[in-house]
């Protein structure tokens, strides 16, 4: 059956079932396109408030069919509206994020007064958000500026869910795989919510104990997933695991090497590195140069490395000629990259022309990319 929809309850995805005039002589859009974020920008561009979509559409996505997106064509008057100001995929995609992560810090507040963890809910919640960070890469480099210091929690199981959806979808896996693997990460702390929140909000140093306290969220968070017929197995135990580091100095077994899954590993890469790239009560947030840059040196031998490269080509691959911003806030331009030191290339500064080789000279870095 087919509904009438409002622009603004439209999810990616939904397919659009009639031609679609906006006192044009050709369709603006045809039946049958995927909706996907950049045509909502165009409904609202020209006042279109309902359209007509197939009922079942979320379904569509969940199982990860992949037909052909129909190209929307624009007029130059239309494309000349969307160039201006924010990007318009950054600011539905903005809405998008924030919409889950208030619903989903609603769902956490429910399981700390004793509610079931209801995957069907969470699926509903982060599936709409996930598909669209999958159908636009490019802007999970901006993924942290939506975070915030406020509702931290759910912000960071938003964002490990969409990261280990986009590693999985880079690594290869299929799309059925990646959106377990995106709710699996969204889980993976749901444990949390088991342990003391004094604990959990303690700014100071935790003791002993509290650490011990903290390190059980991840057996807590397997038995609220372990009976859903909803989560795959191998889910579970990513979920169980996602604290376990290649070197056998995590919890809650000291798995080493190959005893870890590589789900496991998807889900450690995107959890440390969110944490590492956000602000925290006890620290300032790092540039996701500087986060990628500690896994691979400081960190080394506890991560996958192979994960840990999927994530750096997501977020930082630089190539001869990108603008980026250094850590003396000067603009420079990347002239040389290094083999063995892909995050650290020869710069030069536009100002003054000054060549900076960055793999030397360690108290100078990258910030971002323009």
């Amino acid at each position: 059956m087919d509904i009438y929809k409002e622009v603004n309850e439209l999810i990616p995805g939904s397919y659009l079932k009639e031609d679609l005039y906006a006192n044009t002589r050709n369709p603006i859009m045809v039946k049958d396109t995927k909706l996907m974020l950049e045509h909502f920008e165009v409904l609202r561009l020209f006042g279109i408030t309902r359209v007509l979509v197939e009922s079942k559409a979320l379904s569509k996505v969940e199982q990860g069919q992949t037909e052909k997106i129909t190209e929307v064509k624009l007029t130059p008057e239309v494309e000349k509206q969307m160039s201006q100001g924010t990007p318009p995929k950054s600011r539905s995609l903005e809405t998008l994020y924030d919409e889950a992560v208030d619903s989903y810090r609603k769902e956490f507040i429910n399981y700390r007064s004793g509610k079931k963890l209801d995957v069907a809910a969470v699926r509903t919640i982060v599936l709409p958000v996930i598909q669209a960070f999958l159908e636009s890469k490019e802007y999970v480099r901006r993924l942290n500026e939506f975070s915030s210091l406020q509702n931290y929690r759910a912000h960071h199981s938003i964002s490990v869910g969409i990261l280990a959806a986009l590693i999985s979808d880079a690594m290869g896996y299929a799309r059925g795989q990646v959106l377990q693997i995106g709710i699996a990460g969204v889980l993976a702390d749901s444990g949390m919510a088991k342990v003391d929140e004094k604990i959990i909000d303690k700014v100071a140093f935790l003791t002993g104990e509290e650490l011990s306290e903290v390190k059980k969220h991840v057996i807590h968070s397997f038995q609220m997933v372990n009976d859903s017929s909803l989560v795959r197995q191998e889910m579970k135990v990513a979920i169980l695991q996602h604290h376990e580091r290649f070197d056998g100095s995590g919890y809650p077994r000291g798995l080493k090497g190959q005893e870890i899954t590589e789900i496991s590993q998807i889900l450690s890469v995107a959890d440390v590195y969110h944490a590492m790239a956000s602000e925290r009560p006890y620290r300032q947030k790092e540039s996701s140069f500087k986060v990628i840059e500690l896994m691979r040196e400081e960190e080394f031998g506890k991560f996958d490395m192979k994960v840990i490269e999927v994530l750096h080509e997501l977020i930082n691959k630089l190539s001869i000629g990108t603008k980026v911003k250094l850590t003396t806030d000067e603009i420079a331009e990347v002239i040389y990259l290094h083999r063995d030191f892909p995050l650290r290339p020869i710069v030069k500064v536009l100002d003054t022309g000054a060549h900076i080789d960055l793999s030397s000279n360690r108290k100078i870095s990258i910030v971002k990319i323009y």
